[in-house]
């Protein structure tokens, strides 16, 4: 599967939850977890942030882009709380961009490099390809969260 499949599937299997019941979206998969309302949350933002790298990296040379920590936004951003609304809207925004600019520069500007605060050099394939195994995963964790309790 080619990366605009994957991110578009991503995006319309990912939609489909933020109209869940507020039970629903209070369940989470573990202990100790977040629940399927915070991972929603947290895509919204991550999406956010990569997209945001992708167009620094395609826009300007020699980016050093810096690694956020998940656990504080969740925290600091009262994720528990949030407007679900206002991240859905956030998100098929963003991912709609990320769809754009990987359809135009996926191939094109693949091999463009970058340093990551924490994981060193990477390419700007790697961080389109990022967005869909970090959703991916965050989707997995939802339907883990659904077919418990």
């Amino acid at each position: 599967m080619n990366i605009l499949t994957t991110l578009t599937n991503t995006k319309y299997e990912t939609e489909k939850y933020f109209d869940l019941s507020e039970e629903d979206l209070a369940k989470t998969y573990g202990e100790g977890k977040w629940t399927v309302k915070q991972i929603l949350v947290h895509l919204a933002d991550a999406d956010s942030v990569l997209l945001d790298r992708i167009k620094r990296v395609i826009s300007e040379p020699k980016q050093v882009i810096w690694a956020f920590d998940q656990d504080l936004w969740n925290e600091n951003l009262d994720y528990k709380n949030f407007p679900l609304e206002i991240s859905k809207a956030v998100y098929l925004a963003n991912r709609q961009m990320v769809i754009h600019l990987a359809e135009k520069y996926y191939e094109t500007l693949g091999p463009k490099e970058f340093i990551h605060s924490e994981t060193g050099l990477r390419t700007l394939k790697d961080e389109f390809d990022k967005v869909v195994w970090h959703n991916q995963g965050h989707l997995d964790q939802i339907k883990l969260s659904l077919e418990s309790k």
